[in-house]
């Protein structure tokens, strides 16, 4: 198929009730493996460049591996680049072919958040991009504390804005390595109420599977980001690999070994979370 905006997957998943995952790449093996699952599973798969992996790999090569691969899928593909923090990082993305960007502002003052995030929409809308923001701030699981988002202020941001799709903090935090977080949904209903964005939650490999799905089918959460549990996963694959051909040396032969189980990993997450 081809490359699609954030909003033409999250709007129907929001109107029809389902949630669809922004898998974070870090590489090649991993982005195609989550395309394969994504078409096995007949869903649309939002494909991710958070920071880690663009200081390792230079944003046209992402985009140009992104649009790769959405060329010859037979979904559609988001090319996303995650927690922007610079609009001209932002629009050095849209130069190179990256459909949707998020603006990640949730570190600044509410009203400084507010007005860098709208500038990003802005520039994005004309592109013909999609424009997602956070507010409130997601924390870290052995790092910076959340601070939730306020039904209050995640009204006022997503109207002043105008951002497609809005990331909150309602008890999920980045880089849990277990499932372990306690949602808010009393939060999330009240966000609910007060817009009706796309919601989206960050650090979903630390959402309980049957949390995730009661949000994707009863709520506007429509986006999990999900990370940290397909790389344990594909370092674990990696290492079965590395152990069960210890005389193997050559790279691609090695990761190439990995792509099958991250592929037969992700399905179910995107199954659990897709349309009931």
């Amino acid at each position: 198929m081809s490359l699609v905006t954030l909003s033409d997957v999250l709007l129907p998943a929001r109107d029809k009730g389902y949630a669809l995952a922004g898998v974070v790449v870090l590489g090649w093996e991993d982005a195609r493996a989550y395309v394969r699952a994504a078409e096995a599973e007949n869903l649309p798969v939002i494909l991710q460049a958070g920071p880690g992996c663009r200081a390792h790999t230079p944003l046209p090569v992402l985009a140009a591996m992104f649009k790769a691969l959405a060329e010859v899928a037979s979904v559609s593909v988001v090319a996303h680049l995650d927690h922007g923090t610079a609009l001209d990082e932002c629009q050095a993305a849209i130069a190179c072919g990256f459909t949707s960007v998020m603006f990640d502002g949730s570190r600044l003052p509410l009203k400084q958040n507010i007005a860098e995030t709208r500038a990003v929409a802005e520039m994005a809308h004309a592109a013909g991009v999609s424009c997602e923001g956070e507010i409130g701030f997601v924390g870290y699981a052995s790092g910076e504390a959340s601070a939730r988002t306020s039904a209050a202020d995640a009204a006022r941001f997503a109207s002043q804005t105008g951002v497609d799709a809005m990331a909150v903090s309602v008890g999920n935090v980045h880089l849990q390595t277990e499932q372990a977080a306690t949602i808010d949904v009393d939060a999330v209903r009240a966000i609910q109420a007060a817009t009706n964005v796309p919601l989206v939650i960050h650090g979903g490999s630390g959402v309980p599977g049957q949390m995730r799905q009661f949000l994707a089918h009863n709520t506007n959460v429509c986006k999990f980001n999900i990370g940290t549990e397909l790389r344990m996963l594909f370092g674990a694959a990696l290492r079965q690999s590395l152990t069960a051909a210890p005389e193997q040396f050559d790279r691609i032969a090695l990761l190439k070994a990995v792509e099958a189980p991250i592929t037969e990993a992700t399905r179910p997450i995107l199954r659990e979370i897709g349309p009931a």
